[in-house]
Formats: C-alpha cells, structure tokens, sequence
C-alpha cells in the first residue's frame, strides 16, 4: 500500500470532526493518517479522545502569548510530527500571515455554511433568518482572507419549516463528517493525480505569448503558434509510470548535471534527445515556481524574436 500522507488537525474544543477524519483514515484505501492532534488549550475534550486512539497530542495554551509566539509553537509541533498537512477542526484561533503562508495550499478548514455566504460565526441564524432553502457545509483551503480560500467541497442541508439554528446545525454537522473526510483523501492525493498536474501546468504554459496547446503522439504538448513545440506533458506514456513535464534545456551538460543531481526527478526523454529533460512531476513535492520558471525558459528557446522582443521590454518596466 502506498505511504499514507501524514496529517495533523488542530482544535480547541470537543474535536468531532477530528473525530470524523481519524475514523475515516482507519479505512484501508484512506490515503491519509492523523500524525497529531494540537489544540490551543490543554483541557479540550478532543485531546483525550486522541490520545485514547493512539494518537500523538500536543497542547499550548495561548493565553498569555503573542500570537506569532504560539502560532511558531504550534508550527514546529506539526513539523515535529512529520505531518505534511493541517487540518483546522474548531480551532478557535485567527491565525497570523506568516502561519498561513507558510502552509499555504496544504491547510483546510471546514466553514458551517455554503461559502461565499455567511462568513464568520452564526451561520444557521444567518441562513434561518434570510429564509433560505439550504443551509450547508464548505471545506476549503486556508488564506489570510476569513473564509474565502478555494472551495474543495461543498453539501447542501436542506432547512425545514420549524428548524431552530440547534437543529440546523445538529444535521450540518452530519454533513461536515462526510465531507471533511472525502475533501481531504482528494486533496493529498491530488498532487499525484494527472489530472489536477496537467492543469497546473497549462495555467503555466497557456500564458505564454501565443502559447496554443495541442495533442502529439498522445501526449498534451505546448508550442507557439504555427511555430514549435516548448513542453510536453506525459502521463504513463508507453507504459513508463511516469507523470512528468518535458521541457528544452540548452543541451546534454545540462541534462547530465540535472540528472546527476536529482535522479529520482530528472530523466532523458526517450525519443527527444539531448536538447530535452523529462522532471516528474508525481512524486508530490513539486516548486510549481521553478517549474513554471522552467516552462517559461523553455518557450524563449523557441519563440521567435519578436515574441522574446516584446516580453524583454514588458519586463524592463
């Protein structure tokens, strides 16, 4: 069985929808596994559940702290668990700039409403008192913004005639124990899904001065107009188990001395020669910044002059 990723929740109170995911990774085809529960106060009912399961736990208090301080705590706490993920489960804390950066597009949060509507708290008096048709649940990613990170996933509860914001939540909460589970195997599966890279890499390569993609040999390849090809992206091509981008490099030096330095990532494209480098791109630590620096120097090797002519002089301002 593949390596499960490792995934820390942190809460504040009772920690049912930790509760939720721990039972939810003990499923044999869960891709995930609670490496930690950490919660901003030591007498919060979840930590005994956790620790009943088996599960690492750590407690701070942030009562008296600054919040960067306890934040940075918390930081190395699910750093120290080898925990690649974090999901906020009732975590009553707002947390700093420099946390959330730091995790950026590997922290979820689970929101008691159908976002953009009702951020904040009092979410079923909101939706009860505007007489919507639906309540609901939203996971989503975290960011600096309340509320407001990429949607991964989202249940609609439908609001009765005689509901009380209780009993909206009490079925809210049923739903947000389905959903948190499923987002979250989606979203640490889905850096290995070929799928999801593909669409990394076009949002990449498609901005390119007349980039234009197309399909060649059965692979999806991007190249300029009329012009030639700058990337390919591979996806088990002739059977290799490979998902990777193949993109120009200046030539077999370059080749050798990436290969050299990172064999596990770095490959020679069969039938491309030396002018090509393959990078994988399923072994789920990509730095989708160089790799679109990458895309990007690749298009220079081959767009003609007047396309490099016109992106040097939008640089220089």
């Amino acid at each position: 069985m593949p390596e499960r990723a490792k995934v820390a929740v942190l809460i504040s109170g009772s920690g049912t929808n930790m509760a939720a995911l721990l039972y939810a990774s003990r499923a044999e085809d869960c891709p995930y596994e609670i490496a930690l529960v950490a919660a901003n106060d030591p007498a919060a009912k979840g930590l005994r559940l956790a620790e009943a399961e088996g599960i690492l736990t750590f407690a701070l208090s942030h009562k008296g702290m600054p919040r960067a301080e306890h934040d940075a705590a918390m930081d190395e706490a699910v750093r120290g668990s080898g925990a690649q993920w974090i999901a906020l489960a009732g975590y009553m804390r707002i947390l700093t700039p420099e946390f959330v950066a730091a995790w950026e597009g590997r922290m979820v949060n689970i929101h008691p409403s159908l976002l953009p509507k009702y951020t904040g708290l009092h979410t079923h008096e909101r939706a009860i008192a505007a007489g919507d048709a639906h309540g609901g649940v939203t996971v989503h990613l975290v960011t600096t913004q309340l509320d407001e990170g990429p949607i991964l996933g989202q249940t609609p509860v439908a609001i009765m005639p005689d509901d009380t914001p209780e009993s909206l939540a009490a079925r809210v909460l049923i739903a947000e124990h389905q959903l948190y589970s499923r987002c979250l195997a989606k979203l640490v599966t889905r850096e290995k899904s070929p799928e999801w890279l593909l669409e990394q890499v076009r949002s990449r390569a498609s901005v390119l001065p007349d980039a234009e993609e197309t399909l060649s040999h059965g692979m999806a390849c991007f190249g300029i107009a009329k012009g030639k090809k700058f990337a390919y992206f591979s996806s088990d091509h002739h059977g290799d188990g490979r998902t990777a981008l193949i993109v120009k490099i200046s030539g077999v030096d370059e080749q050798a001395l990436l290969i050299e330095q990172d064999e596990a990532r770095y490959f020679r494209p069969a039938y491309f020669g030396d002018g090509w480098i393959g990078i994988r791109l399923d072994l789920g630590d990509n730095d989708w910044d160089a790799i679109g620096e990458r895309v990007a120097r690749s298009w220079r090797a081959v767009a003609p002059r007047k396309l490099t002519t016109l992106i040097d002089a939008a640089d220089a301002f």
